[in-house]
């Protein structure tokens, strides 16, 4: 795809954190799977700063129950600061603050998990109809460019709802949404089916959803009109299904870089794992840690 492309101004995230991520048990019990740490940051931290290095002004969380550490921690704490400030760990006091002005903070709540779709059409009266980036909290990349940056270029070229894609092996592909279509640039996609967690022999490629997408405001009023599919929730890939019978585009973008899922146990371990050797303070230790083990 072009480095070219024209930059498309979208102002604003909406971002679903309200899962109660049971993979994670006990960890989880009392504290989001998005603040689990990676290296020094929670993974919702990353994202939050992804969006915001691509432009994005407004992000708004949709949350549940037990999620009040994630408004917490992108409010002002002024216990915090000022404890820091009398320990005279100034550079300390700069990290911390800088967490809450990376962007404006909606926050509403989804009362009862009834789907992906159904967490964004929480959010949506906050969007006035215009195209909204949406992210995941489990959607970590260790990348040389944002994959925010790479969706939003891409949503440049085609003016339509754009997913974020990656190649997976094809055993994985029954974990998650699988996207076929043909090939119109170099990563992007016209997609042409969807299928939710399909089995291998039905799966039409082994490019699935990574959890990033910019969907348009048709998007939106089909999540505002749908009922609970025969999963019992709102899919935001049965919207995507209704967008395509009705003869309206869907792209795909292969993104550049290493998708590090940290909604498992070992993709968030990965992510430490990776991004802890980029880390100037344990970086260099993790790495002769690394070779110890290897003997």
């Amino acid at each position: 795809m072009s480095q070219n492309s024209k930059k498309v101004l979208i102002n604003k995230a909406i971002m679903p954190v309200a899962g109660f991520g049971t993979r994670f048990l006990p960890a989880t019990k009392a504290q989001p799977k998005e603040m689990l740490p990676v290296v020094d940051k929670p993974v919702i931290q990353y994202l939050v700063e992804q969006a915001a290095e691509a432009g994005i002004e407004e992000i708004i969380f949709v949350t549940g129950r037990g999620k009040r550490a994630i408004e917490d921690h992108f409010d002002y704490s002024f216990e915090l600061s000022k404890t820091l400030v009398e320990k005279n760990k100034l550079e300390l006091v700069d990290k911390v603050t800088a967490i809450e002005h990376l962007a404006k903070f909606s926050y509403v709540r989804q009362s009862i998990p009834l789907g992906d779709g159904q967490a964004i059409n929480c959010a949506s009266h906050l969007v006035h109809e215009e195209p909204v980036l949406v992210m995941f909290g489990d959607t970590l990349y260790d990348a040389a460019e944002s994959p925010v940056t790479q969706l939003l270029r891409a949503y440049g070229l085609c003016k339509g709802p754009v997913v974020g894609l990656a190649e997976v092996h094809p055993e994985e592909v029954s974990k998650f949404g699988v996207m076929g279509g043909e090939l119109v640039d170099n990563g992007l996609y016209k997609i042409n089916r969807f299928v939710e967690k399909p089995p291998l022999n039905e799966a039409p490629s082994n490019l699935v959803a990574v959890g990033l997408y910019i969907i348009t405001p048709e998007v939106l009023e089909i999540l505002a009109t749908m009922k609970k599919g025969s999963s019992g929730e709102i899919r935001l890939a049965d919207a995507f299904d209704v967008l395509l019978s009705q003869g309206r585009p869907l792209y795909g973008l292969k993104l550049e870089g290493e998708w590090l899922d940290t909604g498992d146990k070992f993709g968030l371990i990965k992510a430490n794992i990776k991004l802890g050797l980029k880390n100037a303070e344990v970086g260099p230790k993790l790495k002769e840690l690394i070779k110890g083990l290897a003997k």
